[in-house]
């Protein structure tokens, strides 16, 4: 999976459309191989962001769970620990 794809299930607030959107286009770019396309493939490109967003969207409006909701903070840092601990060496 690609790095930049975040979880975005189960926090507290929930995910932002803005972060559906940026996994979305995370997505699109990974699969296609390309950050930016050129102009014939634009259109494409916007519509496949859009129809993976709506489709995290629903996903992430369908999920349930028992768990407790996670806080963004405390996830970041973990995030920011394991980093450390990954590159220190």
């Amino acid at each position: 999976m690609c790095r930049n794809i975040r979880q975005l299930h189960n926090f507290e607030p929930p995910a932002t459309t803005d972060e559906v959107s940026a996994a979305a286009l995370q997505y699109v770019r990974k699969v296609s191989g390309s950050t930016k396309p050129s102009q014939a493939n634009q259109a494409a490109f916007d519509r496949a962001v859009a129809e993976v967003a709506a489709a995290t969207q629903h996903l992430l409006d369908a999920l349930v769970t028992t768990a407790a909701p996670k806080d963004r903070e405390v996830e970041a840092a973990k995030a920011r620990a394991r980093a450390a601990a990954r590159y220190s060496a």
